[in-house]
């Protein structure tokens, strides 16, 4: 802080500070969403399930092939992402034979994918 800015009148600082809308926000969250990446991820344990959150939380979609995990804790891991998805309004789904997509509210998906078609 130096001497001006202690003598500095209200339309002073005013004048130097940034003009935040809160149209803002949502735009930059929505400009990160459109180039989002897909994080991928194959968890070896349950404790990898926040870092999963994490990458959701911050606007990335999250890839998990639940492979290496015993029946159990897959199951706790996709309850525990389902609760993270939900908060944020996102989505999962399943894409493969232990395989879930986990994206945020901000990324929108398209299509389905139907695990239990005939083969045609």
């Amino acid at each position: 802080m130096g001497w001006k800015d202690m003598f500095a009148t209200a339309e002073d600082i005013e004048d130097t500070q940034p003009v935040v809308t809160a149209a803002a926000a949502p735009a930059a969250a929505a400009t990160a969403a459109v180039g989002g990446a897909i994080a991928l991820f194959e968890p070896r344990t349950f404790d990898e399930a926040t870092m999963i959150a994490d990458k959701i939380k911050v606007g990335s979609a999250a890839a998990v092939n639940l492979h290496r995990l015993s029946k159990d804790y897959a199951q706790r891991t996709i309850d525990f992402l389902t609760g993270v998805v939900y908060a944020l309004n996102g989505r999962i789904e399943k894409v493969g034979h232990n395989l879930i997509l986990c994206s945020p509210a901000s990324m929108k998906l398209s299509g389905i994918i139907e695990m239990n078609r005939d083969a045609e």
